[in-house]
């Protein structure tokens, strides 16, 4: 059994010294000892933290990050920001795929991500038929997600429609369309076959959006997979921009997470991702359905979507987490940063996530994300103690942001003092990924990303 020794680490239970880990061959936690002498394990000098779970990410994505900041439009949106993205993803072939989700997966473990929900609607080849083998784009994703040691939870989404009334898709959304649930469901099937013995690949289902998937097939695929595997969990987008709420509101009666709320039992299992335009009877019922809210601030300020209502949500007891998305941004303490500034503005109040059980901002969201995301991604992780996965990052507490800090107010600072990556250590499932800032592979993942970049002529 393997084991490592930590000077500091941030335990459930608050701050503990001189913390020995023994991890499985699984890499599961065994048990954790404060207190401990060194003897024969692995010391990582430093302030070990639980590794934040990314909930949400569009891998190929990556490849567009800065390519859609002009103004092509004069009332450019998120509508005109997705035109771009179409034709990008028209001719990325399963090799870029997994070139460019290599080197954001890679971005993601320097930058304090141990795991990630990869949200996966590339699913055929550029003329939008079915490759032989159906999962081609999502075993790049795997491959990706292997090479690099981050941990995944691959979810395959079902995407139908161009909008609400089942309008045809478009030719820029050829390659997500399934026509039926059981093909969808078919392909869900052989990724659990291929990976369900790995510990570190977890499959789930996104149904793509209300606006997406017709109403019946989500109540199908959902209730099929839900047969299939009772735990996995179940993502959405939902209510991300004002358009797509008049359009619900317009075709159902209804506003968006008030239809999921009124017609689908949610529960733990479900992350709903943005749910940026909420009244305050949804913010109350979505906090006591138990679902995840995952936001993505930096991704929702980038595409101008709005700001989550935090503090009511929070105030019911409302359960978050974040992500990267569109990996505009691969930081998550830029999301943490970003997500509570927006709410600084427009209360103009500071420290919102503060409460009366963990008044300090930074530690509040570290570990409410943490907890909220190990959630959404259906995973045992995001705290250190017995049981639980390897996945933990470490802090240099001798990095000029941090230098003299100690415990809380640390964490504070790591959050909130800018953009210098103090992390040195990465761990996930008890293996150590990332050692003194670097990656094993680090090199070839880079020169493949250029290369697919410089193949894909962007």
């Amino acid at each position: 059994m393997k084991s490592y020794f930590f000077d500091t680490v941030l335990l459930p239970g608050g701050w503990a010294r001189n913390v020995q880990l023994s991890v499985t061959p699984a890499g599961e936690i065994a048990e954790v000892c404060a207190d401990a002498r060194r003897g024969d394990s692995t010391h990582i000098a430093g302030v070990a933290l639980p590794g934040m779970p990314n909930l949400h990410s569009h891998a190929f994505q990556r490849a567009l990050a800065g390519l859609a900041e002009f103004r092509a439009h004069p009332s450019d949106s998120f509508w005109s920001w997705r035109k771009l993205m179409y034709e990008f993803v028209g001719q990325i072939t399963a090799e870029q795929l997994q070139a460019i989700a290599a080197q954001l997966y890679l971005e993601m473990l320097k930058a304090g991500y141990t795991s990630v929900a990869e949200f996966h609607y590339v699913h055929h080849d550029a003329s939008g038929r079915p490759y032989a083998d159906v999962a081609t784009m999502s075993h790049a994703i795997v491959a990706a997600a292997q090479l690099t040691g981050i941990g995944l939870t691959h979810l395959p989404v079902l995407y139908m429609s161009s909008g609400f009334g089942e309008q045809t898709a478009t030719e820029g959304q050829r390659r997500f369309t399934h026509a039926d649930v059981h093909s969808f469901l078919e392909l869900v099937q052989k990724l659990q076959q291929a990976y369900g013995s790995d510990p570190q690949v977890s499959i789930g289902v996104a149904p793509h959006s209300l606006r997406a998937v017709p109403a019946a097939a989500l109540l199908e695929v959902t209730s099929a997979f839900s047969q299939m595997d009772t735990n996995a969990p179940i993502h959405i987008h939902i209510a991300e921009q004002v358009k797509e709420v008049e359009d619900c509101v317009a075709h159902t009666g209804l506003r968006p997470v008030e239809w999921l709320l009124n017609n689908l039992q949610l529960d733990r299992r479900w992350c709903l991702v943005h749910a940026t335009h909420l009244t305050e009877a949804e913010t109350v019922r979505l906090a006591g359905s138990e679902a995840i809210a995952g936001l993505c601030p930096t991704t929702e300020a980038n595409l101008g979507d709005g700001l989550f209502p935090l503090a009511p949500f929070l105030d019911s007891s409302g359960r978050i987490g974040v992500g990267s998305d569109s990996n505009s941004s691969v930081s998550p303490i830029e999301e943490l940063r970003w997500l509570e500034y927006g709410q600084r503005l427009i209360s103009r109040r500071r420290n919102i996530a503060a409460d009366g059980t963990t008044p300090h901002v930074g530690r509040n969201l570290w570990q409410r994300c943490c907890n909220g995301g190990a959630q959404a991604l259906g995973k045992l992780t995001g705290s250190i103690e017995s049981g639980y996965r390897a996945d933990l990052v470490v802090l240099d507490p001798e990095h000029p942001i941090l230098a003299g800090r100690l415990q809380d107010q640390l964490l504070d600072c790591f959050v909130f003092s800018g953009n210098s990556n103090p992390i040195t250590d990465v761990i996930t499932g008890g293996k150590r990924v990332i050692e003194n800032g670097r990656h094993l592979h680090e090199q070839g993942i880079v020169n493949s990303f250029r290369a697919a970049i410089r193949a894909a002529s962007l």
